[in-house]
């Protein structure tokens, strides 16, 4: 099966290679060995709803920045990320892989074993960036291929040499501040410039370049400015309208970098493509995110629009298809004639991007550890939840992983299996698991195959 988990595999592959020089499979140019690989905007949000857009429907954000790359996109409605939860999601964006098997499951090891900024949690701080070296990233293979590149906003494992990009703005751990982005988080909020220098230079050095553009937006602290907040406060409370005017506030600075583009003559051998890390349901009586949407599997938590822009290769357009995040990383390298690693779990979608023919899969799948990392060796520690969705049904398996320090917010308050049809429920009220017991073992069983559990257990069977 195209989708089944490379865990067992990839780790023995690991044990035996000793580290990212893996066997590569050459991707195809897709503009012909003459012509010069196209550019890579990756647009990356940060805690935003699936449908906080005005081409996802939403009656009020005004996202025009996006609708416009939506209207020149093959756009996937029913896109989703494997973890939703901010660190995890971009690591798997980073390097094609999950989070059970690239290890960074949340976003700091757990306080609870080792008192914040204590030697022994700077040295789990240490170990868990430390991960990202046993892959090469979505930066180094494109380098091998000439490609300059550039971090700025989020980044959390490390600086962004250490990421493999060649320039970029975060300091990272284990300097002063360095955790999720540090001096990369400006960017969108102060303006582009770090980003139009590095056009720039890369224009005049007449190199393809990769922009990880993934800024502290719509993300709190919510502070939009007084202009944009003008148009959301007086309909909605202000928590409310705070966020509406963050989701706006990001889409324009969306507008500024595809603006760059566009007035450097590169649109139309530039790779432009859009996913959140994870979503976000705003909570209207504070700053703070509702039940059922980050860091849970939920379609708040996981559901994302995914756009691919690259004119005359990939076909605008409505896709019904499911596809995840974790497609991105190969779908990048192929447009860029790029080696891919053998075993991605993820689909190079350039084939059916370019022909509009329908994608080879019919399940996707997930998975959600706590924020805080029990053990930063043993994933399984802090596992909560595995899912998969096909067709119309999802299926939430739920795991005796440590809770962590949200667990007050995000209560596991239904144990046993949660399976639901998302479209006549596609806001998961109804839990129809019981009067579909076929679907649920025909599932779990997937789900097994995909991601094999050895030591956590259900909290209760889904034996039918």
């Amino acid at each position: 099966m195209r989708y089944a988990h490379p865990l067992a595999v990839f780790l023995a592959t690991i044990c035996l290679i000793g580290g990212p020089d893996f066997a590569f499979a050459q991707a195809p140019n897709p503009g012909g060995n003459s012509e010069r690989p196209p550019n890579v905007v990756l647009l990356i949000s940060d805690d935003q709803a699936w449908n906080d857009y005005s081409f996802m429907g939403h009656p009020d954000i005004q996202t025009p920045n996006l609708d416009q790359l939506a209207k020149e996109s093959a756009v996937f409605r029913r896109g989703y990320v494997p973890t939703a939860l901010c660190r995890p999601s971009l690591m798997t964006m980073l390097t094609g892989q999950y989070a059970s098997v690239h290890g960074v499951t949340g976003n700091d090891p757990s306080p609870k074993y080792a008192e914040r900024n204590s030697d022994l949690y700077r040295q789990r701080c240490s170990q868990l960036i430390s991960y990202v070296e046993r892959f090469e990233t979505l930066p180094e293979t494109l380098g091998r291929k000439g490609y300059l590149s550039h971090q700025s906003g989020k980044f959390w494992e490390g600086s962004y040499q250490h990421g493999g990009f060649t320039h970029g703005m975060t300091r990272g751990f284990p300097q002063p501040g360095g955790r999720h982005g540090d001096d990369g988080l400006a960017i969108g909020r102060q303006g582009i410039e770090p980003i139009a220098e590095f056009v720039d230079m890369a224009v005049e050095e007449a190199r393809p370049f990769l922009l990880w553009y993934a800024p502290f937006l719509p993300h709190s602290p919510h502070n939009p400015p007084e202009r944009i907040l003008n148009k959301y406060r007086d309909n909605h409370p202000i928590s409310i309208a705070k966020y509406y005017a963050m989701c706006d506030w990001f889409d324009e600075t969306c507008g500024e970098v595809l603006k760059l583009i566009d007035d450097k003559d590169l649109r139309d051998n530039t790779l432009v493509v859009y996913v959140t890390d994870n979503g976000w349901i705003q909570s209207p009586t504070s700053s703070k995110y509702a039940p059922r949407s980050k860091q849970t599997p939920y379609e708040g938590g996981i559901r994302t629009p995914i756009l691919y822009r690259l004119p005359g290769k990939i076909r605008p357009g409505e896709r019904t298809e499911l596809t995840s995040s974790i497609d991105i990383f190969p779908t990048i390298l192929a447009a860029a004639g790029a080696e891919i690693p053998n075993g991605l779990p993820g689909l190079n979608l350039l084939p059916e991007l370019q022909s509009g023919n329908a994608i080879e899969r019919d399940t996707i799948f997930g998975e959600s550890f706590a924020h805080d990392i029990a053990d930063i060796e043993n994933p399984e520690a802090s596992l909560l939840f595995r899912w998969a969705i096909r067709g119309k049904w999802k299926l939430l398996l739920t795991y005796d992983g440590e809770a962590n320090r949200y667990a007050s917010t995000h209560p596991r308050t239904e144990k046993g299996p949660q399976l639901f049809d998302l479209i006549a429920d596609p806001n998961e009220q109804h839990n129809i698991a019981s009067d579909n017991a076929d679907v649920v073992a025909e599932l779990a069983k997937a789900i097994e195959q995909w991601y094999p559990v050895q030591q956590r257990k259900t909290i209760v069977s889904v034996t039918p």
